[in-house]
């Protein structure tokens, strides 16, 4: 469906995106994650025509970008960031000025206004004035623009920015649903919403690929170790660390403190290695039976995307990349 192959841009002396390749499926939800400045939207902008890159190749369908721009945008629904609306019409107006836009055929015209109001919930909202509707209602009004002329791949700009938390999670569902069916490439800067929407995850920093793959997979191929977090009892904490020497070389207290009722809480950080997850949770309980501590609670702490993110960007310079893009 999409293949991005070695692209790069530059922007004057500027390179704001380095030999950047992958590929997505049919049906999948990509979620497109980067520090501002990383080139997102600049990958974005080539992915919908809207720019050329300088080197590289993107294949939309099999169709160049470059060598064909108006039929890859007849496949590609597009929502940027800051939403182009027409503040004195109605929903409808302006969706029916998007359609002639797009080249909706005059006879599909209304079946697609009518298909586009129902799956964003605006059908009781089209004689509205655009202006009128909060700022929730306007970006699903963006979101039908995009979806108007039914392509297959919708790309979406930070789609949630400055909705408050029920309209939040009222988007996040209609993307969800959309990526039923659809191939969809979202970008954002709310980690939770690619835990809670995407089933892929491509992470750009300082315009070159960081990670990519499913979260667990870039978790699972990520250098460091586990941290597993534990409430025992049986011994006050300085005992518990005195104890902790003997566990194995290398393991580190991420913290210890004493909790109610002579409870000790431990985070435990084990760096990676030829141990299994399990062999490693056996070792940890082997080890408290042999102290003569009491294991009340214990738990591996998995990576978050947020964990990832951080980890994978820390080395992003003050103040981002001048690339001539907002992010």
């Amino acid at each position: 469906m999409i293949e991005v192959k070695n692209v790069s841009k530059s922007y004057g002396k500027v390179e704001a995106v380095t030999d950047v390749s992958f590929s997505l499926g049919n049906e999948q939800v990509l979620g497109f994650l980067g520090p501002n400045g990383a080139g997102k939207t600049t990958v974005m902008k080539i992915l919908t025509g809207f720019h050329f890159p300088s080197s590289g190749r993107v294949l939309i369908d099999g169709i160049s970008v470059e060598d064909n721009p108006v039929e890859v945008k007849k496949r590609i629904g597009y929502l940027p960031e800051n939403v182009p609306l027409y503040g004195d019409l109605t929903v409808d107006e302006y969706l029916s000025f998007v359609s002639e836009a797009r080249l909706v055929p005059k006879q599909n015209r209304k079946a697609a206004i009518d298909s586009s109001l129902e799956a964003c919930g605006l059908a009781d909202y089209r004689d509205r004035k655009i202006e009128t509707l909060s700022k929730g209602y306007r970006q699903r009004a963006g979101l039908a623009q995009a979806i108007l002329h039914d392509p297959p791949i919708l790309i979406l700009d930070e789609p949630t920015t400055g909705l408050d938390p029920n309209q939040i999670i009222e988007i996040r569902s209609l993307i969800k649903e959309l990526g039923k069916s659809k191939t969809v490439i979202l970008s954002t800067h709310i980690l939770q919403e690619v835990e809670a929407i995407c089933s892929q995850v491509l992470i750009i920093n300082e315009g070159r690929i960081a990670a990519q793959g499913r979260p667990e997979e870039i978790a699972g191929t990520m250098k460091g170790g586990i941290t597993w977090e534990l409430v025992l009892k049986g011994a006050d904490k300085e005992t518990v660390k005195e104890k902790l020497s003997v566990l194995r070389a290398g393991a580190n207290i991420n913290s210890l403190e004493s909790l109610a009722d002579s409870l000790v809480q431990l985070s435990l950080f084990i760096p990676a290695d030829m141990h299994t997850d399990t062999e490693e949770g056996e070792m940890i309980f082997d080890w408290a039976v042999r102290e003569e501590l009491k294991i009340l609670g214990m738990n591996r702490k998995k990576l978050s995307i947020e964990d990832i993110f951080v980890q994978l960007t820390a080395d992003e310079k003050d103040g981002g990349r001048q690339a001539g893009e907002e992010k």
